[in-house]
């Protein structure tokens, strides 16, 4: 079998990972296996993507128009958004490609406009990184019963503050006009299949979970001690961990300072907080809780190894399908402490490998984490990775999407 695997780039973003990252367990499984991205970062051969400082810099001028254009609606949220108005030209290259099935990733970005997506004519699968396939050009929405990716976007129940075109309206009906046929969806948790089973434009279309592939060899645990020492972190006393950028202010790190703040209120032994990914905006740094910035860590035996100095995991995300941060915590034995928002319920198994706090309270939040400080010993730790390999390792997620694969060839085949 010959799969193509589509995203706009093959690093950097947590979807690009994951993608990534199923191409190189569909390769180990021996399927013949290639990604093609708007924006290549690695060398492998088998990822196609601009080649040469020509092509990439016709790649980052169309990136850097259709930014310009989804600035003629200015938001009061600060939700990423894509459009995706601009031809990618991309439908007949993938159709004549030799290609048995079309995997679908994550097309933020202009990777593909919306309507060459609705041009493909080979088999498709197409894997929900968030909401952005059923919602606007929001890639998360509300959750709300009223929310407009339940109800259709008009213009009776566009958001009060929104100003300018409504983009969140015009990439709905692109998407509604052009999305003529049934694509195979695959959802990483029963969150994100519940939300596109009750969507307004995604609701007829099937769709099955299926958890993101981690390589569990790589992702292992490895003595504390020694990791401590490679990091330069305190070798003794607790260490909390916290990764991705601390100005997305959906990725929570302000409540993250609040929690660590009301900690220290608590008493008890203060954790060293170690952090990595993008910096924090100013203001989200001015707590009192003093945090170690590390920096980007893209080296996966580092991020490993950073996971095995930890004694917790925190991801205070506002709203989150299947964090990476958090598997690959797990895999490494290191319990993960996070709201009890979107698909975190089945990245945590609450009370068994980490703690689910009500949402968005970092009062609750620092209660998990205290919690989880004072379990420490063994059996959290092997909890945590003993799920991790039965839920998230290639060899537990691979043949489900051999199964969604073959399922979408013979659905290609019929009359």
């Amino acid at each position: 079998m010959k799969v193509l695997l589509v995203n706009f780039a093959d690093g950097g973003g947590g979807a690009a990972r994951a993608a990534y990252r199923l191409h190189r367990a569909l390769l180990a499984a021996g399927v013949e296996s290639r990604m093609k991205v708007r924006w290549k970062l690695g060398a492998d051969s088998a990822v196609l993507g601009p080649a040469g400082p020509l092509a990439r810099l016709r790649e980052g001028i169309r990136i850097g128009v259709g930014a310009a254009l989804q600035r003629l609606q200015r938001s009061t949220d600060a939700m990423v958004r894509s459009a995706n108005l601009l031809p990618s030209g991309w439908a007949r290259e993938i159709d004549q490609s030799d290609a048995d099935v079309v995997h679908l990733h994550w097309l933020g970005q202009d990777t593909m406009s919306i309507e060459d997506i609705g041009r493909l004519r080979k088999p498709v699968v197409w894997t929900l990184h968030d909401m952005w396939a059923f919602c606007g050009a929001e890639h998360y929405g509300d959750t709300r019963p009223a929310a407009r990716w339940r109800e259709g976007y008009r213009a009776s129940n566009r958001p009060p503050g929104h100003a300018g075109l409504d983009l969140d309206r015009l990439a709905w009906q692109r998407k509604r006009n052009a999305w003529r046929r049934r694509l195979f969806l695959a959802a990483p948790t029963a969150w994100l299949k519940e939300c596109a089973a009750s969507s307004a434009l995604l609701s007829s279309w099937p769709c099955r979970v299926i958890p993101n592939a981690l390589d569990t060899a790589r992702f292992a645990p490895a003595d504390r001690a020694a990791a401590r020492r490679a990091l330069g972190l305190p070798e003794s006393g607790p260490v909390v961990l916290f990764g991705g950028s601390g100005s997305d202010p959906i990725k929570g790190y302000d409540l993250l300072v609040l929690a660590l703040e009301e900690l220290a209120r608590l008493g008890g032994p203060r954790p060293h907080c170690a952090a990595f990914g993008a910096a924090p905006r100013r203001d989200f740094a001015s707590g009192r809780y003093p945090i170690h910035w590390l920096g980007r860590i893209e080296d996966d035996a580092q991020l490993a190894r950073l996971y095995s100095a930890g004694d917790a995991m925190v991801v205070p995300s506002r709203l989150d399908n299947l964090p990476q941060t958090a598997t690959e915590a797990q895999a490494c034995g290191c319990p993960v402490v996070g709201f009890s928002v979107g698909g975190m319920a089945d990245a945590v198994e609450h009370g068994a490998t980490g703690f689910l706090a009500p949402p968005l309270e970092p009062a609750e939040l620092a209660r998990g984490i205290a919690w989880v400080l004072e379990q420490g010993g063994r059996d959290l730790r092997e909890r945590a990775r003993e799920r991790a390999v039965r839920l998230w390792s290639p060899g537990a997620v691979v043949p489900k999407y051999l199964a969604l694969y073959e399922q979408a060839i013979a659905a290609c085949r019929l009359p």
